[in-house]
């Protein structure tokens, strides 16, 4: 092709090397024959045999207990978070929404909040749609703050 040609798609062709014949199995000796890539002679090499089947051997499958018990799919799984924590994040107290934890890196904004009762508490906060353990709320309403669950 000279140098001045435009390249036409029946000009192209590929790289050498990149296409190769398939190899045919079982066509003979000379060429993958005999056992055509299934190893030597067995029950698998010979028809197909289903996953998990041990040749009528109880199955490890069957061998194992069943589960027990179940799964509640309905269970809510609450963010905890404990007082200490909230008088770190929020020394001056006030009030403290789900929105200002999730601002704050606390906790994340996908799942209810429950605040639990480590730590002590000397400001007064006002916790809005979070809800708390005994010992937290005995302890926050103590330090004169109140909790409004959602």
């Amino acid at each position: 092709m000279a140098d001045n040609e435009i390249l036409q798609m029946h000009d192209l062709k590929p790289a050498p090397g990149a296409n190769r014949d398939r190899i045919r199995v079982g066509r003979g000796e000379g060429s993958k024959g005999k056992t055509a890539g299934r190893g030597a002679k067995g029950q698998t090499k010979r028809t197909h045999v289903r996953p998990g089947f041990e040749g009528g051997q109880l199955p490890l499958y069957m061998r194992l207990p069943k589960l027990r018990g179940f799964k509640n799919p309905f269970r809510v799984e609450f963010q905890v978070i404990n007082i200490a924590r909230l008088v770190e994040l929020f020394p001056e107290g006030g009030e403290v929404s789900v929105e200002n934890l999730v601002a704050k890196g606390a906790v994340r904004g996908n799942a209810p909040v429950k605040i639990l009762g480590d730590g002590d508490v000397n400001v007064a906060f006002t916790l809005k749609g979070v809800k708390a353990s005994a010992s937290a709320k005995s302890k926050i309403e103590a330090a004169g703050g109140s909790i409004v669950e959602a």
